[in-house]
């Protein structure tokens, strides 16, 4: 079975885009099939795969969502550095959220879409953008599991409740097999007890839902996207390469054992 990981916390600058990048490359370099969804206006992700001008594209997720005619085959690109396929996005889709908002069965249309490809993929990583509004539901609609990356600040555990709320209600309402498959601490500054402290809160608080790798702050990450790659591939033994190596190895061994445990 396809699975599908919504990347989501409702706060920006918590490394969203990167996790779900650095996520999909090391599952890919793992040999797993891969399409990433840029749900995020901003078009972070769509960037990060390479593209230099999301604006000049001329079919998005916006059109995959707003147009019954529009299909994923029509908007799928292909990351030939990072190997993986992905849906692009830009500013448009910010007028996504109005235009379903009268739609029937509005929170399930990226479900909708994704169907008639899900055998192509072993795994959809979703990047969410940083709110919780129509475009997060319609993520969580469609996701199998939840990655939460917390950034290791204490005002990145403040929204943590509401996240939680608003994953239980999809869960009651409308996507009974939805899990959070763990929380990924991110953005760790080891040098500094503020980062030490909150995660030892997290960890404490959280328990076994808190990833068992961390990943530490570093500028290699906010170069990657200018050279269209993955930390995987552009700094492939850097700190930061070997914990999202780690967090596939744990996906896919979390898989493994729900396969034993079924």
């Amino acid at each position: 079975m396809t699975r599908v990981l919504a990347i989501a916390n409702q706060k920006g600058g918590v490394g969203k885009t990167t996790t779900a990048v650095s996520l999909a490359g090391a599952l890919a370099e793992a040999g797993q099939r891969l399409l990433c969804i840029d749900l995020d206006p901003q078009g972070h992700l769509t960037i990060n795969m390479g593209v230099r001008r999301p604006d000049d594209l001329e079919l998005t997720v916006y059109d995959l969502l707003t147009n019954s005619q529009v299909a994923v085959e029509d908007v799928r690109l292909h990351a030939d550095k990072i190997g993986v396929d992905f849906l692009p996005a830009n500013i448009e889709l910010s007028g996504a959220e109005m235009q379903l908002a009268s739609e029937i069965g509005r929170e399930s249309v990226l479900t909708d879409k994704l169907e008639p490809v899900l055998d192509d993929y072993d795994f959809m990583v979703i990047d969410c953008p940083p709110s919780l509004g129509l475009l997060s539901i319609n993520a969580l609609v469609a996701a199998t599991e939840v990655i939460i990356p917390l950034q290791c600040e204490y005002f990145g555990m403040k929204g943590m409740q509401q996240l939680q709320r608003t994953i239980d209600r999809v869960r009651a309402k409308l996507n009974p097999r939805l899990r959070i498959a763990g929380i990924l601490p991110t953005i760790y500054k080891a040098r500094t007890l503020h980062s030490q402290d909150v995660l030892e809160l997290v960890r404490e608080h959280y328990g076994e839902q808190v990833f068992a790798v961390r990943v530490d702050a570093s500028i290699r990450f906010a170069e990657c996207p200018i050279e269209g790659q993955s930390i995987l591939q552009y700094a492939a033994a850097s700190p930061g390469a070997k914990a999202y190596r780690e967090l596939a190895a744990a996906v896919m061994a979390t898989d493994a054992v729900a396969a034993e445990a079924g």
